[in-house]
Formats: structure tokens, sequence, C-alpha cells
């Protein structure tokens, strides 16, 4: 089994790659879909959120409010230290649960937003980065996501650098490129990860 640690800026393309290596035959473990699914309503990560940020973090369903909570950890360091150290151990059990779950061949990509940020690249055989420029990154975080450039800007200061992904880096996808290109970019990827597999 290979581990591969995937990561990229907020509005880098990391989704898509994820999704082209998917195609390919990569097993996705998605730390942001297992972010959500750890404070689901009736989870014990939800209620200790609760407990840390108050009922105002709750929609009127009784799950949590993503914006609401997002608009006030991403504008205190010292909060979002808090959801960090809430969540992040509830999805790192949940991750090596669904790795040991896979077969022995596998090439198991594990999409991890805020892998350079807790110092996460030992934890993988190879870590790959999805590279933008910030520029191309605010672009499309306003324009497909509806964020505030304010909003936007935010998100982006909170995370690592370009070159603090890049250092951390074993493969770089660069992705300020037409679709396309990206695809065929990614198989390039995907031929090294699995001569990497066969090598292990």
């Amino acid at each position: 089994m290979l581990s591969v640690g995937l990561t990229g800026g907020i509005g880098a393309g990391k989704s898509e790659v994820s999704r082209l290596l998917v195609e390919h035959g990569a097993v996705l473990i998605d730390a942001d879909r297992i972010a959500r699914e750890v404070v689901a309503p009736g989870t014990p990560g939800l209620a200790a959120v609760v407990e840390a940020f108050g009922e105002d973090v709750l929609a009127g369903d009784g799950s949590l409010d993503r914006p609401k909570l997002g608009s006030i950890v991403f504008a205190d360091p010292r909060k979002l230290a808090v959801l960090n150290g809430i969540v992040h151990p509830l999805v790192g059990d949940r991750s090596r649960a669904l790795e040991a779950a896979a077969a022995e061949d596998a090439v198991v990509v594990h999409d991890v937003p805020l892998l350079t940020e807790n110092g996460l690249a030992p934890l993988y055989d190879v870590v790959v980065v999805v590279d933008t420029d910030p520029a191309t990154q605010l672009e499309r975080l306003v324009r497909l996501r509806g964020m505030t450039e304010q909003d936007a800007r935010a998100r982006m200061a909170a995370q690592a650098t370009r070159e603090q992904r890049r250092e951390i880096a074993d493969l770089v996808v660069d992705n300020d490129v037409p679709l396309e290109e990206l695809r065929r970019r990614v198989t390039e990827v995907w031929a090294e990860l699995v001569r990497r597999a066969r090598t292990e």
C-alpha cells in the first residue's frame, strides 16, 4: 500500500485532482468530508464544538452552521486552534480506520487541506501538492464559491504559504491550466504513484 498525502491551498483545485486520481483507481480518504461527519448532529464532536463556541454555531435544524463557525474561527487564530484541537483527532482516528480497510496493493490518497500547517507530511509515503497562483485562488473563491474578497483573503491567510507547501512536496501538480491539461498532468502523477507503490 502506498499512502499519499494530497494537499493544496483553498481554491487550488485539490478536489478536482483527487477526483481525477479516483478515476485512475486511487482509494480516496477525504479529510474535509470526514470532518463534516465527525460533527454531524448527535456526535460527540458536535457536542464538543457547541461546548467550546456556544449554541450560536448551530443552525435551526440542530446541525453545525459551518459559515457562522468559519466567520468566528478564521478571524481569531486562538479560536481556530481550539476548533482544530476538537476536530483533528477525530478525523485522524477515522482516516486511519479507513486506510486499514484498503487493499494491500492500493494507492490510498488522503485529501488533507491542512497537511502542511499541521506538520503531517511525515505520516505519508508521498506528498502531492496542488499548486496555484494566489491570484487564481482568490478569483476562484470569489467566482465559484461566492465568497467576498475579504473572506477569501482571510481563508487564504489562515493557511500555509505557497512556498511552505512546495517545500514539503514530493510531487507538485501545477493547476494554473485548463481542465484537459490538468487531466494530463494528473495522469503523469498517477503513473509515478503506481511506480512508487510497486517499489515500496
